[in-house]
């Protein structure tokens, strides 16, 4: 008898399995938490294909709205002689909201609108308690000012169409300065939800913010570039 409860107990094994992991790849947008650095900057996504509904062509304009479940990350790298003394660290927002309008007809007139709550910002890695308390720190009081700037924005000013998305030419305001900076992002525009993805840099000098620097003798540096990366999941709210 045991041979033949053997077949269908590893199908049932099998099939749980599968249900297991199609579970966990059913929202892809919600962010999770990482026990370590490592950990988290293995955590990849798979790739977002690019493409419009047909349903949504026949629409004059369609609005989603940014949900929860959305991930919006920045990293930091080191910097200076001694940058492999420091971390990298992975911030992300926990408040935010955005809007955007799509235009089927006239994808060129669309436009976004994205903003952060500059106290919603945790920092994620490294592991260690104490580091993560000193760079919230270093974060909210000497980088961002949260205290006097609560928000950072980044608003479209041109939209222009690609194959898997678009190129967006955007002003991102940051502790009271406004900059340009293009933005490609990969588009999947559906009849109820829109999700996008996007992995773009600045410079923190190009806001007037001076990189932080700590540690022996100011030997632990982060450098001035920041990536931000983002995977969205927006729902429609109504039509313009």
């Amino acid at each position: 008898m045991r041979p033949r409860l053997c077949v269908p107990l590893l199908a049932l094994v099998l099939m749980l399995a599968t249900r297991s992991l199609h579970a966990q790849q059913s929202d892809p947008f919600h962010p999770r938490r990482a026990d370590s650095a490592a950990s988290l900057e293995s955590d990849t996504m798979p790739p977002l294909s690019g493409g419009v509904d047909p349903q949504v062509k026949s629409l004059d304009s369609v609005v989603y709205r940014l949900a929860p479940g959305s991930r919006l990350q920045l990293k930091t790298g080191k910097a200076g002689l001694f940058g492999f003394a420091g971390h990298t660290h992975v911030i992300r927002a926990n408040q935010f909201q955005g809007e955007v309008v799509y235009y089927p007809r006239k994808p060129s007139s669309s436009h976004l609108e994205i903003t952060v709550l500059t106290n919603s910002l945790e920092v994620l890695t490294p592991p260690d308690t104490a580091e993560i308390r000193k760079v919230t720190e270093a974060m909210r009081t000497q980088t961002l000012r949260t205290a006097e700037f609560h928000e950072i924005r980044v608003v479209s000013r041109q939209v222009v169409p690609t194959p898997d998305g678009f190129h967006i030419v955007a002003v991102m305001t940051l502790v009271g300065q406004t900059r340009e900076l293009p933005i490609d992002v990969t588009a999947r525009i559906g009849l109820d939800t829109l999700e996008a993805a996007s992995t773009f840099a600045i410079k923190q000098t190009d806001f007037g913010i001076k990189p932080f620097r700590g540690g022996p003798g100011g030997t632990v540096k982060v450098a001035d570039k920041v990536t931000f990366n983002i995977r969205a999941v927006a729902a429609r709210v109504g039509r313009r």
